[in-house]
């Protein structure tokens, strides 16, 4: 019994998200339904190419077939530097909203573990246990551990407005991998957009 509890408890602990929303706001007059959006351009900012085309392939999939990829959509022929070309791209190619992730902080935090401390038995059986009776405790000493928190801010525009309509700022603690990094914070963001009435559920 105490182990199943024990792997219903790890199983618990493993399916829980690090994710946490630290801020939010939508546009009070705007509502999104699913048929609203035929095509959404997905662009995640990071330095990293790999993680870049990862993060934009998980933002992909909760589009239902309708999230387009920047690194698909954007070669490298197109210049990236020209505002009012892309302005007049995405317009001219049909996209209802684009979809940014940036990352704009990874803060590192000092987690202090306090001292342990684990009680033996205490049993007079024999010599060696009874002579060692005044040891009623060992311990496992304290000690520090480093956490990373990766702060990410999501944006949706709408392009047919030219403008922004929900944002968003998550909190992310050691995420074990940038894909699971971004199903996370799609996870919350959807919810939070579905339970405040942004995205009609």
């Amino acid at each position: 019994m105490i182990l199943f509890t024990a792997f219903v408890c790890i199983v618990l602990l493993n399916s829980c998200s690090s994710t946490h929303i630290a801020s939010s706001w939508r546009d009070p007059g705007k509502q999104i339904h699913p048929a609203d959006w035929g095509k959404v351009l997905v662009l995640a900012l990071l330095r990293n190419e790999t993680n870049r085309r990862s993060a934009e392939d998980e933002m992909a999939k909760y589009l239902d077939g309708k999230g387009i990829t920047s690194y698909s959509y954007l070669d490298e022929n197109f210049n990236r530097k020209d505002e009012q070309a892309l302005r007049s791209r995405i317009k001219k190619d049909g996209f209802d909203a684009a979809i940014t992730m940036r990352l704009i902080d990874v803060d590192k935090e000092k987690v202090y573990t306090p001292q342990q401390y684990y009680m033996y038995p205490m049993y007079y059986n024999d010599f060696i246990t009874y002579y060692y009776r005044n040891w009623m405790y060992y311990n496992i000493p304290g000690n520090y551990t480093i956490t990373k928190k990766f702060i990410i801010e999501t944006i949706i525009y709408s392009i047919k407005d030219d403008k922004i309509i929900w944002s968003g700022i998550t909190e992310t603690y050691d995420p074990k991998g940038v894909k699971r990094l971004t199903n996370e914070i799609a996870r919350a963001l959807r919810n939070k957009m579905q339970q405040e009435g942004f995205i009609e559920k």
